[in-house]
């Protein structure tokens, strides 16, 4: 391949910022000239930028694999051939015409960029408890930490009733603000949390709703200042009512 036009490879190396400047120039100069190029090294960058933020915190923990530098870049590409799969989709979509076709875009969307999907992400990551900050497990001291970083939220409620007790807490981050994991045991050990957020660009007042992704539940919903989701287990009949208890309090 030329050397004027830079392979994938080094795009995405340029996103990594690990080009030598000569190089990285050139590349740069390119981009500027093809403005569609420039758009997926954006994509990129902004999806490395939000997976960094999902994972940030792991600073002097046990060494995660999904922290190695190739597992986060074949993630970068598995997002961004998902990507182009659905623009082929929406290609045909839109070649449909009519109502249908739009309706079809929308509902193609959705599934590509479904509501709270970093809270689900979240209690993936960091539901454990060697990833959480275990002095927020007493329930004044959760409330305490949860007010230093969000001044507009309500008071959280005891879920003691329901058989679940603070287990810890972690602060996290998006490209709006701060983001929090609170998490929720019981005495059989099974684990709830509750994500919070300053609204996003896509979803920023979000209609209550639920969806289930492999074994977990989101429960998701808006109130005041903040995009909130309730994740527990598909199987925890209790998630509808925790989700209802949380709402009013918050």
């Amino acid at each position: 391949m030329s050397q004027l036009i830079p392979s994938e490879e080094e795009l995405h190396a340029y996103v990594d910022e690990r080009l030598e400047p000569a190089r990285r120039r050139a590349v740069e100069l390119y981009l500027a000239a093809n403005p569609e190029q420039a758009a997926r090294v954006d994509g990129w960058r902004r999806d490395a930028r939000n997976l960094r933020a999902a994972l940030s915190g792991f600073a002097g923990q046990t060494p995660n694999p999904r922290l190695d530098p190739d597992a986060v870049r074949r993630e970068l590409r598995r997002r961004q051939q998902r990507r182009w799969a659905n623009a082929a989709v929406l290609l045909l979509t839109l070649g449909l015409g009519g109502l249908g076709g739009w309706q079809m875009r929308e509902a193609r969307l959705l599934a590509a960029n479904p509501p709270m999907a970093d809270a689900v992400q979240a209690h993936k990551l960091f539901a454990d408890a060697g990833a959480l900050d275990l002095s927020a497990r007493d329930p004044a001291r959760l409330q305490a930490w949860l007010g230093e970083h969000f001044k507009h939220v309500g008071t959280l409620p005891d879920l003691s009733a329901y058989g679940f007790t603070p287990l810890g807490a972690r602060l996290l981050s998006n490209e709006q603000g701060p983001a929090a994991l609170l998490v929720f045991e019981d005495a059989r050990g099974q684990r709830v949390s509750l994500f919070l957020r300053s609204p996003g660009e896509r979803y920023a007042r979000m209609p209550s709703g639920e969806r289930t992704e492999g074994p977990l539940q989101a429960r998701y919903w808006s109130h005041g200042d903040y995009n909130y989701a309730l994740v527990s287990a598909a199987s925890d009949s209790r998630g509808a009512q925790l989700r209802q208890v949380l709402d009013i309090a918050l």
